[in-house]
């Protein structure tokens, strides 16, 4: 009887889930959606339902299951809260392993899981030791270390996302502070920064690619593509804040590479070369030219990561 891996991408408003061989093949992918009311009680029995319907269709039983969701985790599956999926404190992997009998369940934050999942087999292929950046509607961070994810002693490690760059601005982020990293750098805050307020700048939006569209993150890039110079001012505030952001962090931990993914990391180049000389024009001498790579599984990441837990504990 052959033996299979789960992988579980669990967000707000979807849940992915990915079936693996024992070698780390994904032989099969679906989604069901994230059923959040009466404070997310329905969410864990959804998933082992649909996990159990799809294993109809294959001769073999569960080995391991792993889940990333979007909260801090610590290091022995209990959530501290996760206000998106209406859980506070929560022992997630012993509830997990309640309802399906499996016993190898690894739990970790959503962003640190996708970024295990691209030093496996995405981005970060090659190197031991990573930060991975998801640039979206937030701002993420996971954290790799001698291939093993760092979650910190409450499982918030790598919410580079708030870190303050701009202490005492007025932006208000969505986790109550003000001058985080996020509120400039996401692709609302991009947004919010074209929109005018928030950044000096020597060009004006009035006559600029911007003028007349409601601007997203997106029609920045877009602009600065086509050489506009209120764009490429936006995009080089963005690169700023970024590469400073970054350029803290490997004084802390010295990654060997960074990989950038989320949505705005589909501008491509553009966006690695933002930052990376931002980065190394304010990084410590003996940090610089650290390798800068674009994140290459999109929303697979989630589940190859998932899964890649458990495979290093068998």
């Amino acid at each position: 009887m052959s033996s299979y891996y789960v992988g579980i991408d669990l967000g707000g408003t979807t849940v992915k889930l990915g079936l693996f061989s024992d070698v780390g093949e994904l032989l099969d992918k679906w989604e069901i959606p994230t059923r959040k009311e009466d404070d997310g009680k329905h969410i864990l029995p959804d998933i082992v339902e649909s996990i159990e319907e799809k294993m109809s269709s294959y001769d073999g039983h569960i080995k391991g299951i792993g889940m990333g969701l979007p909260g801090p985790v610590t290091e022995d599956g209990v959530v501290k809260g996760c206000v998106n999926l209406g859980w506070g404190t929560f022992d997630v992997k012993n509830e997990l392993a309640s309802l399906t009998g499996v016993g190898n369940i690894k739990v970790g934050n959503d962003a640190n899981v996708a970024a295990l999942g691209e030093i496996w087999k995405g981005g970060g292929r090659g190197f031991d030791s990573i930060v991975m950046v998801t640039i979206g509607t937030g701002v993420g961070g996971g954290i790799i270390q001698h291939g093993k994810i760092v979650s910190g002693s409450s499982g918030a490690a790598g919410e580079i996302g708030h870190m303050k760059v701009k202490p005492g601005a007025p932006e208000v982020c969505g986790c109550g502070g003000h001058g985080c990293l996020e509120c400039y750098t996401s692709a609302t805050g991009i947004a919010r920064m074209a929109k005018g307020g928030v950044v000096e700048t020597k060009n004006t939006l009035a006559g600029s690619y911007l003028e007349g569209k409601e601007i997203t993150a997106k029609d920045v890039f877009d602009g600065a593509k086509e050489n506009d110079a209120y764009c490429l001012e936006i995009v080089e505030n963005f690169g700023y804040l970024m590469g400073v952001g970054l350029a803290n962090i490997a004084s802390v931990v010295d990654p060997e590479a960074f990989v950038i993914g989320g949505g705005v990391s589909k501008a491509g180049q553009m966006v690695i070369d933002a930052i990376e000389n931002n980065y190394n024009d304010n990084v410590m001498n003996a940090l610089k030219n650290k390798q800068f790579r674009l994140a290459e599984l999109g929303n697979d990441a989630g589940i190859y990561g998932a899964v890649r837990q458990v495979l290093i504990c068998r």
